[in-house]
């Protein structure tokens, strides 16, 4: 049998409040969070919770994300930094290396995949997590008890069940999420140290409409663009993309 599960991460103001989650079901999911993380923090904790949560099992393993960050660092890039001392190509010391050295942990034995999915485009267990990982970040800016969610239970859905599940998900309101003042998924992407203001909107996500994004770059962080696109081993556009 294989477990679906959706990880996601928030971050108002990156770095700011952040709150993470992983969504199975109903009765299988978890969030937690932090006064002060970045986005990627907590797509990386959501996953690394995801393995805890299901380390007595010996069942197959499908992680949605939709930060190709977490999935290409557990699936291309840690093996190198490992190799180099958690250290990227320049000698820099890898970012949130503690977390990814967990996970590396977490993962020996298991059976798993990950699948990339578009964030806030309609898919129920994404949307899920993403509320409740949202919502465990507002608990913090807002100084509540967060929700944590009724952790792994004993009932799994089979994969008959589990769409039927993801879309009652999509469709329920959860805790404070349904106030949205800015976007949840901005990444932490170590080009520049400004904090981008809790109640800053970057996209209004209930418009399908296509947005054309134009960045403007000095030419030193032109120049940290191409070296880090370069380090991960995709091209500047592929990044920028990421980062969004």
């Amino acid at each position: 049998m294989t477990i679906t599960a959706a990880a996601d991460g928030s971050a108002l103001g990156n770095p700011g409040p952040a709150g993470w989650a992983w969504f199975v079901d109903e009765q299988n999911w978890a969030a937690g969070g932090w006064p002060h993380a970045t986005n990627n923090r907590g797509e990386l904790q959501a996953v690394l919770e995801f393995f805890r949560a299901t380390a007595h099992l010996d069942d197959d393993l499908l992680v949605l994300c939709d930060s190709q960050y977490v999935i290409n660092c557990v699936t291309k890039w840690m093996p190198g930094w490992k190799s180099k001392g958690w250290r990227k190509r320049d000698g820099a010391p890898v970012l949130n290396v503690d977390l990814l050295q967990q996970l590396d942990e977490a993962i020996k034995g298991r059976r798993y995949r990950f699948e990339w999915v578009k964030g806030h485009a309609g898919h129920g267990l994404n949307e899920a997590a993403d509320v409740r990982a949202r919502a465990a970040a507002e608990a913090y800016q807002r100084g509540r008890d967060v929700d944590a969610g009724p952790g792994f239970g004993e009932s799994v859905p089979s994969p008959a069940s589990a769409p039927a599940a993801a879309a009652a998900a999509a469709a329920a309101p959860a805790s404070d999420a349904a106030e949205r003042p800015g976007s949840s998924s901005a990444a932490d992407d170590g080009l520049s140290d400004r904090e981008i203001p809790a109640e800053a909107t970057l996209f209004d996500f209930d418009d399908p409409t296509e947005i054309e994004i134009v960045v403007r770059l000095d030419a030193d962080g032109h120049r940290r663009l191409l070296a880090r696109a370069q380090d991960e081993g995709v091209s500047p556009e592929q990044l920028l993309r990421s980062l969004i």
